[in-house]
């Protein structure tokens, strides 16, 4: 297992929370009823999919005003504001020297994944930064993982995805790979679940590099 596919939002980089806020005040302002997991709903779908489930709960715009309204707030915070998680660099870091294929999936556009990873430093850690719009489709259908696994050239269980989303962990184990749960506080109440359908359960990236030591042998 040396290759390893890394969400984006709430495991690279801490802004589940910018996302929920802006949604739910979109939201809120136009006096919408959501579901209490909005945000597990959502996470995995991308942005054109994200909209149209918006449109489907009432919310009273287009698609395309929705994408520009969050893809306004979004731009802003991703070029100024938004933090890598703790420890992210040092995990990253110590993955890379070992040799190990490191990539990003994303349900986020490449604007602000690509510009957000070059402020941080991140992005040349990776060998691929792929948004699910390179694949066509959500990470919802675990076809986006068999597909990034044919792409790198590797089996699917021996790749080995970070998420921090339940849908995304279920839909990358149905896909056959291993997955490891990442803690994030947006998810926390699915803490239980995650780790049930997980292999490993973390709340940091620097956490991982320990806990995995002795399934990648490293």
């Amino acid at each position: 297992m040396d290759t390893f596919l890394f969400d984006f939002d709430g495991v690279l980089v801490d802004s589940m929370t910018m996302w929920a806020d802006t949604i739910i005040k979109l939201l809120n302002e136009n006096n919408v009823k959501y579901p209490e997991n909005l945000i597990e709903i959502i996470t995995p779908l991308g942005n054109g999919k994200t909209a149209d489930y918006l449109v489907s709960i009432g919310l009273n715009m287009t698609p395309n005003e929705i994408l520009k309204h969050i893809g306004d707030v979004a731009v802003k915070e991703y070029t100024f504001n938004i933090p890598a998680k703790p420890g992210v660099e040092n995990a990253l870091k110590i993955l890379k020297e070992k040799g190990f294929c490191l990539n990003v999936l994303t349900a986020s556009s490449h604007p602000v994944v690509d510009m957000c990873l070059k402020r941080l430093n991140l992005y040349d850690y990776f060998d691929n930064v792929w948004s699910c719009d390179d694949f066509g489709m959500p990470k919802t259908n675990p076809e986006v993982y068999k597909s990034a696994a044919k792409r790198l050239g590797k089996k699917c269980e021996n790749c080995i995805v970070f998420d921090d989303n339940l849908g995304a962990v279920t839909t990358a184990k149905k896909a056959g790979m291993k997955v490891v749960g990442v803690y994030d506080e947006t998810s926390k109440q699915y803490e239980e679940q995650m780790r049930e359908t997980a292999d490993f359960y973390v709340y940091s990236l620097e956490e991982a590099t320990d806990v995995l030591k002795g399934v990648i042998n490293y």
